[in-house]
This record gives structure tokens, sequence and C-alpha cells, in this order.
């Protein structure tokens, strides 16, 4: 058979939209990757629904060395037009909190829905298939793969990052950009758990205690993050959420902050000493019973609550709003949801996703230095992107 117009390496989010995009415009396309089937991390998302987008995917909620990088790509494919293509295939959803849209079944029909959109413009997908070797010559983009060497004009880089190496994550995608003379951001776990060492290790033994907070970190290149949702204490450290959601944000050595009383109002302990004197601080604490154990002792406030001042009160509820953590680190990339860094997008145009070094050579998706927030985030990068180049490949 001829050779393809366009190779895509890697069946991800990404790939399958940039492949399916530039096949309905007449391109032959070629997909290769080496899971055994397409879509593998799309499968698992979303606890085995696929969290396929999120209503609030503004470009204000995406990490980059470039924060207007991914302005161009996700105003032009918007999570309405990703949503219209679910809805033409009859796929049931549901909005969960935070803008988040989930399959009412399973990840397996978007899957289905990308795959189906590929065959109507004849993409080959190649799945089971290692890279042997890339290279560019007269050019065309020669990559060996299996048995086979094909080339083509353009190739596009669509591996991902190496979250997740227990699926075959890894760092192929910034080994190929080096190659081709492109510069990488350091790459990081991003949506991952922190850990706790040293005196703070006593909060593990509070393992599955979850509650709603606002967690941040001050420092950092972003300036000031902050999240309102759930954290969760787990036998490494801390998780849930909003945990996952600062991690993205969070370097070693930065503090996270976090409010265990965004709900309650100012002054609740003060409040409580004058109307129930003889009460102890623990009673009037909105948090789990196993939490406000661990935080009392810490603060040392032991006794009824007539017995303390209102300066030593109003100290206590200072700390129970911005009560400070050191994380020693994260789980690192098995635990990540996604890559933080990447393929630097000052090697790229933000329109068409193409090397400025290198031409016909495209980066998407999770291998470019874009990263965004929990909750559908990533795959509408994923699909915008995949459009962007999938509409000039």
């Amino acid at each position: 058979m001829p050779d393809p117009d366009v190779i895509v390496l890697g069946a991800g989010a990404a790939g399958l939209m940039c492949a399916r995009v530039a096949a309905l415009r007449g391109r032959r396309v070629l997909v290769i990757d080496h899971a055994r089937a397409p879509g593998a991390k799309i499968l698992i998302s979303g606890g085995g629904r696929c969290n396929f987008t999120n209503l609030g995917a503004a470009p204000d909620r995406f990490l980059s060395s470039n924060p207007h990088f991914a302005k161009s790509a996700l105003g032009r494919y918007t999570p309405a037009d990703f949503l219209a293509l679910v809805e033409s295939y009859g796929i049931a959803w549901h909005e969960k909190t935070l803008g988040q849209l989930f399959c009412d079944g399973s990840a397996r029909q978007i899957v289905a829905m990308m795959v189906e959109e590929c065959a109507k413009g004849e993409v080959e997908i190649a799945c089971g298939e290692s890279i042997r070797d890339v290279r560019h010559a007269d050019g065309r983009y020669h990559v060996t793969f299996g048995v086979r060497e094909v080339s083509a004009p353009a190739l596009v880089i669509a591996t991902g990052g190496p979250s997740i190496p227990q699926m075959g994550a890894t760092s192929f995608a910034y080994d190929l950009a080096r190659q081709f003379g492109l510069k990488i951001v350091q790459p990081r776990p991003a949506l991952v758990p922190l850990t706790l060492s040293g005196e703070e290790a006593l909060f593990r033994e509070l393992s599955g205690v979850a509650t709603p907070v606002v967690a941040k970190v001050a420092k950092g290149p972003w300036g000031k993050a902050a999240f309102r949702e759930a954290a969760l204490f787990t036998h490494k450290g801390l998780s849930g959420p909003a945990i996952l959601q600062i991690s993205s944000y969070w370097q070693k050595g930065d503090a996270v902050g976090i409010d265990f009383l965004p709900d309650a109002v100012p002054g609740l302990l003060i409040d409580a000493k004058k109307a129930s004197p003889r009460s102890g601080v623990l009673r009037h604490l909105p948090l789990p019973e196993r939490l406000g154990h661990v935080l009392v002792e810490r603060l040392g406030l032991h006794g009824e609550l007539g017995t303390m001042t209102d300066k030593a009160l109003n100290a206590a509820e200072a700390a129970l709003r911005d009560w400070r953590f050191t994380p020693d680190g994260s789980e690192g990339f098995a635990k990540a949801e996604v890559t933080a860094g990447g393929i630097s997008t000052a090697e790229l145009s933000s329109k068409t996703m193409e090397a400025k070094k290198a031409p016909g050579l495209y980066a998407i998706g999770e291998a470019v230095d874009v990263t965004g927030w929990l909750g559908g985030y990533n795959f509408q990068w994923a699909w915008a992107s995949g459009v962007a180049a999938g509409q000039v490949v």
C-alpha cells in the first residue's frame, strides 16, 4: 500500500482526534501505538466512565510556561464541539460537580466513537507495535515499527507523558522531540497525591478520613492557586481532589495551606465560648471526629472553652484556617493522573502545533507543556490540540 500522508505516534485521545480530523480532510493517515488497543488511558479515566471534558475549560485553567499558548486551540474547539460529537453517537452523559461531564455508561463508548470516526476516514491503526526508529531524510519522516518502515511528510507526536507507567507510558515523546532539537520543560508528576513525613507523619493515622477544605500554595511561578474541594488523608499523606489540584502547582520545599473551616462563620470559637463556656473545642469544630481530635491535640486546646482566652481561641481558629503542611514529595508518576512540563510551547506554533525548527513535525496532547486542572480539562486539551494539528497536517 502507498505510504501515508500523515503518521501519528500514539492512539490516545489527542492522536485519535488528530487522525480523525486529518482523514476527514482526505489525508491518508497511519496511527501507531505500542498498546494492544487504542485509547488505553481513556478506558481507565473517570473510574471507567471517562470524564471526557469540562464545561469550564477556559485557558486560565491550564498550566504552561506560556499561559497564552493554549488559547488558540481551546478557542477553536470547545467543550460544546466535543459534546455535539458525543451526542451524535447517542452516548448518554451527565454533569457532575464543577462542570465535569461523564458518560452514563462506559468509557468504551468514547473509544468506540473515536475509532469509528477514524474508520470513516479509512485511518489505519497499528496497535501492539513498538517504534524502533524515527529519522528525517529527503523531506520525509521515516518510521520503523514491527517489521515495517513507512514514511510521510508529516509526523505527529501524540504519545503523552510518563504518568501511569504501569500502562506502558514512557518519556518517548521527549526523547523524540530532543532528537529533532526541541527543548523540554522539566517533566514532573501532576494531579498526584502528596506524601508526609517527620512530625506530620502522624496524620497518616487518619487514613481514610476526608473533609471539605480549601487547599492553596502561596509560592511558585503560578501565583496563589487555591482549590475548594475535598481532601483525603492516606497512609502516605494527602490526597483527594483538592490535593490533586494543588499538587500541579506545588514544588518541593513549598508549604501547602489547608483551610479546614471553609464554611464556618468567622469567630466560631469565640461565639461557642459565649454560648457554651463549659463545652470543649472539639464539639464545635465542623470536622470528622478523628481529624478534630488530632488537630485539637496539636493545638493544645484542652479543657473548657470558658478557661481559654479570646486571643488563644482566635489564634487557634487562624491556625485551622491556614494549617501548613510541608510535603516531602509526591507519589510520583506511578500515581500521577497527568504530567506537567513536556515539549516546550516556545518550540511550537500555537495555531497548528507544528515545530518551528522541524517543518512537518507536530506535538499535541499531554506530550506538550500544557496541563489542565482535574476534571476533564486534559481531555479537552487533547481534543483541541488534536484538531488544531489535524486541520493542517
